[in-house]
């Protein structure tokens, strides 16, 4: 199903900035905060590392400008200021209590002449869906797993470590990361309340990845990371002005990782610049012996540089695809994608029309069906191997039941019953669902692809602006989005942004074949760096 049929079954949750302190106990829940609209609040105070990049902070790291220490302690007054205080983003769900310690001992080793690479000393936030062998909790935002301690790191998280990376916290997200509720708000959590999107603040921050959307456009940090299933990185980072990136389903361990789907997981990361991106992507992937599809033959992450086709010119003499009815569409995200599309041509790019969209019609409610039974399989393997205060799936819907003033304040959990009801991954409906979804994906965009001799990338429009926060009526169509068939065949997405609507961004997809991260990476950056979209929001607190 393409996105917004996704985010129907799933990523809509509801407006409670203030439901539930920071670290709410699962014993004794407490009540929900009746939500209220924003107070036109005045601008933040200026912040020394607003938009800075990795580049950047690296620069006054090595010149002694500036310590790890020092660049947490920043962003950690930023967070005080703005998340829990000022617009009240609500981004953050959990602060590493031991993040000055890491950071020292960084120091200590910059001080000592050992640099571990370009992530060294750098503060970043990863999603509340991610484990940490640490302080802090790994819940996916449900009051449910509230208390849960993972006994390590998840992969993604050991490899940002290694690689010198300090994680600062972890971010609120859609609860399960959206796969809940039929009737929801994105980033809205039981355990975390609701995420606000900083450009407008009663707008929005897209989910699932919403908090890592909304702290890296902020600046609570250098840059993020988000998980996917279908939409959940691209979108946020539409809807909040960032460049995200969903790698090929394989690039990036999903071991620790609290799942929906086997077939269509990933994390990626949530940056402000086309390079940070890159950069964390080298960090983050990598084979692990735990989680096979990351071992196989055609994965090539092995120590990759994904900065090293960064060039402004890397759109010269390149064929590019666009999605048909996009370019034709009569909103406003069809008017920014046509002055895109001149943008690359400008450029010495040529765009020719694809029609990928009408190829994966056929593929219907299949993809729905597929995460069903993937993700009371993935849940209840999970589950099984951790201390968790329930066990399986089953005894999350019991939890949510017996305590539904503050775990289903607002809308209910049918998405996770309708899980339950499956009968395992041998289900011949099952697996006449996956050969659906998987073939006809990935023979939409193979074909595409090969269109006038072969593509580097389609384009599309990643989602239309952000929607008003609206517990009534739920979220609300704003333009058409791109997610869907680079989800369900696990092949990359990038997004950037392309313009402004309003002052809300929106987001230009460039969807490549499977392990082209290098490539996609370096048509964003010359896109980028031709038009420079890319702005810091100013937290205003409605339109207008």
């Amino acid at each position: 199903m393409q996105r917004r049929q996704f985010l129907q079954h799933g990523t809509q949750a509801a407006l409670a900035s203030a439901l539930l302190p920071l670290a709410a106990s699962a014993a004794a829940p407490a009540s929900p905060t009746p939500p209220a609209t924003p107070d036109a609040t005045p601008a933040p105070s200026p912040f020394a590392l607003s938009e800075l990049t990795i580049s950047d902070l690296q620069a006054q790291l090595a010149s002694g400008k500036a310590t790890s220490r020092s660049l947490c302690q920043q962003y950690l007054a930023r967070i005080a200021a703005i998340d829990k205080g000022g617009p009240g983003l609500n981004a953050i769900i959990e602060l590493n209590p031991d993040a000055l310690t890491i950071a020292d001992g960084l120091d200590k080793e910059r001080k000592a002449g050992k640099l571990r690479g370009p992530l060294h000393g750098i503060p970043v936030l990863i999603k509340d869906n991610i484990d940490t062998g640490d302080k802090m909790q790994t819940t996916a935002g449900a009051l449910a797993m509230a208390g849960h301690h993972a006994a390590q790191d998840a992969f993604v998280a050991k490899q940002l470590r290694q690689a010198g990376a300090i994680i600062l916290g972890k971010t609120n997200l859609s609860e399960w990361a959206n796969f809940r509720s039929t009737h929801s708000v994105s980033g809205w959590s039981s355990r975390g309340g609701q995420t606000h999107n900083p450009h407008v603040i009663d707008r929005t921050p897209s989910g699932s990845s919403a908090g890592s959307g909304a702290a890296a456009a902020a600046s609570l940090c250098a840059a993020a990371v988000g998980t996917e299933t279908n939409g959940s990185i691209v979108s946020p980072s539409s809807c909040n002005g960032l460049v995200g990136l969903k790698p090929t389903v394989g690039l990036v361990s999903r071991t620790g990782i609290i799942p929906i789907s086997a077939t269509q997981d990933t994390a990626g990361p949530m940056a402000r610049c086309v390079r940070d991106a890159a950069l964390m992507l080298g960090a983050m992937a990598g084979p692990d012996p735990a989680d096979t599809i990351t071992v196989s033959a055609k994965n090539p992450a092995k120590a990759a540089d994904y900065t090293r086709l960064l060039r402004p010119d890397a759109l010269k003499g390149q064929k590019l695809g666009v999605e048909k009815g996009h370019l034709a569409s009569q909103t406003i995200g069809g008017e920014l994608l046509r002055k895109a599309v001149a943008d690359l041509k400008a450029q010495g790019a040529t765009v020719t029309e694809v029609d990928v969209h009408a190829a994966t019609q056929p593929i219907g409610e299949a993809e729905f069906d597929v995460l069903l039974y993937e993700f009371k399989d993935g849940l209840n393997k999970y589950l099984a191997g951790t201390k968790a205060p329930v066990k399986t799936l089953a005894e999350v819907i019991a939890f949510n039941k017996a305590h539904a003033a503050q775990a289903m304040p607002y809308f209910q959990q049918e998405i996770l019953e309708m899980a339950e009801k499956t009968d395992g991954l041998g289900s011949e409906k099952y697996k006449a669902a996956l050969r659906k979804v998987v073939d006809t994906s990935r023979a939409a965009l193979d074909a595409a692809l090969k269109t006038d001799g072969g593509l580097a990338a389609i384009l599309g429009i990643t989602t239309g602006p952000a929607a008003c926060i609206d517990l009534v009526n739920g979220e609300y169509d704003t333009g058409p989005g791109y997610s869907g068939a680079a989800a369900m065949a696990g092949y990359p997405h990038l997004t950037l942004p392309m313009g402004y609507i309003h002052g809300l961004p929106v987001g230009l997809s460039f969807v490549g074949a499977p392990y082209r991260e290098a490539e996609l990476l370096a048509l964003g950056y010359a896109y980028e760096q031709a038009t420079k979209h890319r702005k810091a929001p100013d937290f205003k607190a409605v339109i207008g």
